[in-house]
């Protein structure tokens, strides 16, 4: 019977209203891909922010240390749980396409893709959602003042980071487009070339556009002399942004895609991600086969041909939701799952031509993600991307603000892969206003009487398939340093091959792989940088991972 507030006893009402799980978490805990995002996270948690406040801290702050994965010329999604009222929500701040782009803008006279155009310089730019983001991050969920939040990135892009290995490959992967925008170069390489170990980026032009945001919120990036800038800057080197473009831009809150396995409730991003459809699909999928029953090549080959089943209709449904219809809850639904279980043969490899839709006939550890747990156990998964590394490689004189090269991520020619290998369809087709389909997964696992997981990566079209096997690994029975380090594989349905990180399959399954048909593939380096945080509700114990693959850091803190 409901609660009449008034009516009865503040004893009864305190036993009857109660919430079935009332505890909340002996700790914070911050997992990020730089030390100094986790520090400056921590730092506004100990100021008696909470988590929303610290989700600010932490991507401000990788906008600065980590210009290679994310920052205010790029966007993301923000998954959030309020625990007051048990709410979950995701913010969309994915960028939008100019308002002037066109269908076929990266399509020479003969109608075939020109080369580089939507990766490198400002014509490869959507509109940024981060500094819209962070504002309504402290609006509508914060406590601090937005100004509070901002200060430990205003305080790094002045003091300067160091160049880590990681920046300094980066750097190099991506010198010559670097080397196109002086803006850029000044900020990010050492006379002209890949900084050496410990050189110091300071970055006072982005301080400059960070105070304005904390002085102004979003009206002081998209509108007035930042917005000013970034407009004569982007136009001035062949860009098409305009005025209206960053006065137009708002952040969408969307109700996140949900689904269940084995018990387990996941909470993932919704469209214009793929990721939380993926999730479910491929989850779905393998609910139909007992895996722990399976020999290891036989678990492997068919969590293979869930991949490549999710990533097929990725390639054929889905897009912006507010320009395209897409039938989310049937491709959600277990029974379309188990009937695309139907047609995986144990015996023998699906060819990716074979499966019905069109047929046509790799990349990086940019990106970023960041998992945040507070005391109240309101929780944050954050992914964010300015897309390939250091974005499109050009920065708006004046500004510090690197673009990213979010164009790419639309579908430039139907059938055409992007530069992760990605094909889509119409329905993620260049359009004015468009946000473009992403992979970005941030996710929540919630697993009644047992605990709760938030977790992500970086990895481009590798994101998916490595949240699912940390879901995975979770479902085992381990805690985050497992999924953070266990072997990764990947299928995304074309081009069809398994690549797999090096030790992550071992000689003889590759060979049985081989045998039931599937071509193989090894990259020569490890990928992701997952960022992980598991709640023990049955202990009342926070542990927290950083992959060791990054250089990133992992705090618990009571």
């Amino acid at each position: 019977m409901p609660c009449r507030r008034g009516a009865i006893l503040g004893f009864f009402l305190l036993f009857f209203c109660a919430p079935l799980n009332a505890q909340t978490p002996p700790a914070n805990a911050i997992a990020s891909a730089h030390p100094l995002a986790t520090q400056a996270g921590m730092e506004i948690l100990a100021a008696g922010g909470n988590a929303f406040d610290a989700a600010i801290a932490v991507t401000a702050a990788l906008a600065v240390v980590e210009p290679t994965g994310s920052g205010l010329g790029g966007g993301g999604f923000w998954l959030l749980h309020r625990s007051k009222d048990k709410r979950d929500i995701m913010i969309d701040g994915r960028e939008r396409a100019p308002l002037a782009a066109t269908r076929d803008m990266y399509l020479d006279g003969h109608g075939e893709v020109v080369p580089r155009l939507s990766v490198d310089g400002p014509l490869a730019a959507g509109i940024p959602g981060t500094a819209a983001a962070l504002e309504h991050l402290a609006r509508a969920y914060g406590r601090l003042p937005l100004a509070t939040s901002l200060a430990p990135a205003i305080h790094l892009a002045k003091a300067g980071f160091p160049a880590d290995e990681r920046y300094i490959r980066m750097a190099r992967f991506r010198l010559e487009a670097l080397r196109r925008s002086p803006a850029a170069a000044a900020i990010f390489l050492q006379n002209g070339n890949a900084p050496q170990p410990g050189h110091v980026i300071r970055q006072p032009g982005l301080a400059r556009t960070l105070e304005a945001i904390a002085e102004r919120g979003a009206a002081g990036f998209y509108q007035g002399p930042v917005a000013k800038q970034l407009v004569k800057g982007v136009r001035e080197a062949g860009g098409i942004w305009t005025l209206e473009d960053l006065a137009q831009y708002r952040v969408v809150e969307r109700a996140p895609v949900t689904g269940r396995y084995h018990g387990m409730k996941i909470i993932s991003a919704a469209p214009p991600s793929s990721g939380g459809i993926a999730l479910v699909t491929m989850l779905n999928i393998l609910a139909n086969y007992d895996l722990d029953a399976m020999t290891s090549v036989t678990r492997k080959h068919v969590i293979v041909e869930a991949m490549r089943r999710a990533y097929r209709d990725r390639a054929e449904y889905l897009g912006d939701p507010d320009f395209v219809d897409i039938p989310i809850d049937r491709l959600i639904h277990p029974y379309y799952g188990a009937g695309l279980s139907q047609s995986i043969r144990l015996d023998r490899a699906t060819p990716s031509g074979s499966l019905p839709g069109f047929v046509l006939q790799e990349a990086g550890s940019d990106t970023t993600h960041f998992s945040i747990l507070d005391r109240e156990g309101n929780r944050v998964a954050a992914t964010l991307s300015i897309n390939f590394p250091f974005g499109a490689a050009f920065v708006p004189p004046g500004t510090g603000v690197l673009l990213n090269d979010e164009m790419d991520d639309f579908s430039v020619k139907p059938g055409t892969p992007n530069v992760y290998g990605l094909v889509g369809a119409v329905s993620n087709a260049i359009a004015p206003g468009k946000r473009p389909l992403s992979s970005m997964s941030p996710t929540f696992v919630e697993i009644p009487g047992r605990g709760v997981a938030i977790l992500g990566t970086p990895g481009g079209s590798r994101i998916i398939t490595m949240v699912l096997l940390g879901i995975l690994d979770l479902a085992a029975g381990h805690g985050p340093q497992s999924w953070v380090t266990k072997g990764r594989y990947h299928h995304q349905y074309l081009p069809d091959i398994i690549t797999y990180e090096p030790g992550a399959l071992e000689p003889d399954e590759i060979t049985a792989l081989k045998t039931l048909g599937h071509d193989l593939k090894a990259r020569k380096r490890p990928y992701g940088n997952m960022q992980a945080i598991f709640w023990d509700l049955k202990l009342n114990h926070v542990s927290a991972a950083s992959d060791p693959r990054g250089t990133g850091q992992a705090t618990v803190s009571p």
